[in-house]
């Protein structure tokens, strides 16, 4: 156990599960305030708006930041890291301005697509300093994480939302109008300090020349190219029942279906903050130290993430009117049954983002393309009938359908790739319940023994 989880796990897993941890925290509680500020028409649009924003920055991120990490831990000479470092920034930027140039002539459309007015397409563009913004954030996050260090990304995002949050608390409190569109400019503001803290954090990391090449550039998006196409096609997955509901039916039941995904959001915190770290050990293990070790720490981050799952879906499941009239308040209470469904489907998430995330890190983003260009197609198909058949609830329950088949392929496929055993995973699982019952027995007996005169 030590010798794999050493030194850098630690740090590593300390700083990202604390990004992760605060991003969903801090959104989670600027989305209780606005539940209860906003009309339900007008949380439809800002949960479209973040959609729309965040599909594309994880996107690009997918597209760079793992080439970035790949090819930079990978290479001994700094010459050749600020030449693969500046080529993914040149990509950043430009792929940056393209989406810009789209919210200029094509945001209003979308919005009145999507049944919006113009709400929408107006906030899109109030947020265009901050997509400038992002294309320094990420390109140094990026570079921070290429040489194993997470601190620096942690105390950007930490910034962004502390920065955002005391806004809205701010004018909550003291009632101080507020327009969407406001929100999407305190969110630009929010991450141009981020990019002023990740910047005097990530100096020694830096420097400071420009030298992007296009055998790199042609290389990188060679790449990320699949996995830039893959995850897209995920992100879109992941939310197309909101952005369907929102089309079909009406935008105003949206905010119903964000609700339950922002809860479930929570569970998923250990999940996504797994995906980065393990990422960069997973692409050194499969050129270094073969199929063996890349095995083991996907069965056992599996194992992990499973065994905290767990617990809080079952709670969840158990108890989800409890759960969203605190997070969201009477008039949310139609959310009750697809955050159970969201809840079931939660328990295994984990296992179909390692195994996507760990095809990326082996060198095999085409096939992760492959599979998410299926489950898209799948996804519309199946959302679409549940949608004209049931009504309100048919895009859980059509999400629902497609993590169950989603589960089954991502097994046989990972079988097929690094050998995955099911019992091994239920051992370490097993192995974490234990470790976790051994260590607050004696957490207590030191707490007991002090306490004795």
């Amino acid at each position: 156990m030590k010798k794999y989880f050493s030194s850098y796990w630690i740090r590593s897993a300390f700083y990202t599960f604390l990004q992760r941890f605060s991003l969903t925290i801090f959104g989670f509680i600027n989305l209780v305030i606005l539940l209860r500020w906003l009309s339900k028409d007008q949380m439809g649009v800002w949960a479209t708006f973040l959609i729309i924003t965040t599909i594309f920055e994880q996107t690009k991120s997918n597209l760079l930041k793992n080439a970035h990490i790949k090819y930079v831990s990978g290479h001994g000479e700094d010459k050749e890291k600020v030449t693969i470092a500046s080529s993914s920034f040149l990509i950043n930027l430009s792929i940056t301005l393209i989406f810009i140039l789209f919210i200029i002539f094509f945001s209003t459309r979308l919005s009145h697509w999507f049944n919006m007015g113009a709400e929408l397409g107006t906030m899109l563009k109030w947020f265009i300093p901050g997509l400038i913004f992002m294309v320094f954030f990420s390109h140094l996050e990026a570079v921070q994480q290429s040489f194993l260090d997470f601190k620096g990304g942690f105390a950007g995002n930490f910034v962004r939302q502390v920065f955002f949050f005391g806004v809205i608390l701010t004018c909550y409190i003291l009632k101080i109008p507020i327009t969407l569109s406001t929100l999407a400019f305190y969110q630009s503001i929010s991450i141009g300090l981020g990019v002023i803290v990740i910047y005097w954090l990530s100096r020694p990391y830096l420097h400071f020349q420009f030298k992007a090449s296009r055998e790199w550039i042609k290389r990188i998006l060679g790449y990320g190219g699949y996995i830039f196409g893959s995850g897209l096609l995920a992100n879109i997955c992941a939310n197309i029942d909101q952005l369907m509901t929102a089309k079909l039916i009406n935008p105003a039941w949206m905010a119903n279906y964000n609700v339950a995904s922002r809860i479930n959001g929570l569970v998923d915190i250990p999940s996504y903050a797994a995906s980065e770290v393990i990422f960069p050990q997973a692409s050194r293990a499969s050129m270094q130290e073969g199929k063996g070790k890349v095995k083991y720490l996907f069965e056992r981050m599996v194992a992990i993430l499973i065994a905290f799952n767990f617990p809080t879906a079952l709670f969840i499941i158990i108890f989800p009117r409890l759960v969203t009239y605190i997070v969201a308040g009477n008039q949310y209470l139609d959310s009750v049954l697809i955050l159970q469904l969201y809840m079931i489907t939660g328990i295994f998430r984990p296992f179909q983002n390692q195994s996507a995330n760990l095809l990326n890190s082996i060198g095999k983003p085409r096939l992760g393309f492959i599979i998410n260009s299926c489950s898209l197609v799948l996804f519309l198909g199946v959302n679409y009938i549940c949608l004209l058949k049931i009504g309100f609830y048919g895009a859980a329950v059509g999400t629902l359908i497609m993590n169950v088949l989603g589960v089954i392929t991502w097994y046989f496929i990972m079988r097929k790739e690094v050998d995955l055993s099911l019992m091994n995973v239920y051992n370490y699982a097993i192995d974490t319940y234990q470790s976790a019952y051994r260590f607050a027995i004696k957490l207590l007996t030191r707490k007991k023994q002090q306490a004795q005169p």
